[in-house]
């Protein structure tokens, strides 16, 4: 298959990239700076150098290309975000981003299209016993500071299922470790990784499983669909950190309460301190034929040690 990529610089999308060059796939890259194609080029993938939210100037760098199908995998979040405002710009790209990529794929010709979605779009709250299924309301505002990530979320989805000629699918990624270790290793080094004290559940997935599903999302991926894309085993923030700590050698992160940690991050500190989900991936795993290779973070943070 011919595949077009938007975000393959990315911590996630660089391994996505090697995924699809692996499954025979061939791979173009849409990259916003030079540095950027230069590394996707190095790894076997040639670059458009255009911004997303250009859409006259996207158009224009993809004129003559042809591909069979259209990765959304933008992202701006360079590290975990604060404020409810550090997201503002990866909104921007899930709203319009997305519409000017699925213009892209018209353009090329391309009749899929597979972009990236949340399992926080379930709800920011503790959602208790509950197991969430793709079936489970997904998207619903309440009044609250997180409704802006929600309907952003809801955006990118129902605009890659609506589009006339193309068939969309939605990978719901659960909370992405593994190919960011150095990154927590030095912020626990600099004690600038806080952990909530009394954390909920949460649903994690490893770099590279979200990798692989995302290419079998791409292959077998019904059009229309969402899929759950995380692992087994749901843990809180602090298990996961505190692990990487210890098969780093690390210091052990800073353990505040839900209250002083919301104060001091407002959106980070109500995802760790108060949402707690449990998630189930028994559709992408039926559907997709994709199972995780590490089922909990015990096992992806133990290869990353052995690594």
């Amino acid at each position: 298959m011919r595949v077009l990529i938007a975000g393959g610089t990315g911590t996630l999308g660089m391994p996505i990239v090697h995924r699809l060059i692996e499954a025979g796939h061939t791979v173009v890259g849409i990259a916003r700076t030079t540095e950027g194609a230069e590394r996707l080029q190095r790894v076997g993938a040639p670059a458009i150098i255009a911004d997303a939210m250009d859409r006259e100037g996207l158009l224009r760098a993809v004129e003559g290309h042809e591909a069979d199908a259209v990765l959304d995998e933008l992202t701006a979040l360079k590290k975990a975000p604060v404020g409810h405002g550090g997201l503002a710009q990866t909104h921007a790209l899930w709203i319009q981003g997305t519409s000017n990529l699925l213009e892209v794929a018209r353009e090329v010709g391309a009749r899929r299209f597979v972009t990236q979605s949340i399992v926080l779009g379930y709800g920011y709250r503790n959602h208790g016993e509950e197991l969430l299924t793709e079936e489970s309301p997904f998207g619903e505002i309440d009044g609250r500071p997180f409704d802006a990530h929600l309907e952003a979320m809801v955006s990118t989805e129902q605009q890659a299922f609506q589009a006339d000629g193309i068939d969309g699918v939605a990978l719901r990624y659960g909370l992405l470790y593994g190919e960011n270790a150095d990154v927590v290793e030095r912020m626990l080094r600099r004690r600038s990784l806080p952990v909530a004290s009394h954390g909920g559940q949460l649903p994690f997935i490893h770099h590279q499983d979200a990798a692989a599903a995302t290419v079998a999302g791409l292959e077998r991926g019904s059009a229309g669909e969402a899929y759950n894309i995380v692992d087994d085993t749901p843990a809180t923030f602090r298990d996961l950190i505190t692990r990487i700590a210890e098969t780093r050698n690390a210091p052990t992160p800073l353990v505040l309460p839900t209250w002083l940690l919301k104060l001091v991050a407002p959106y980070g500190g109500a995802v760790l301190g108060e949402v707690s989900m449990r998630v189930s991936n028994a559709k992408a795993k039926r559907e997709l034929g994709w199972t995780p290779r590490f089922p909990s973070y015990r096992d992806g943070v133990g290869a990353m040690r052995q690594a």
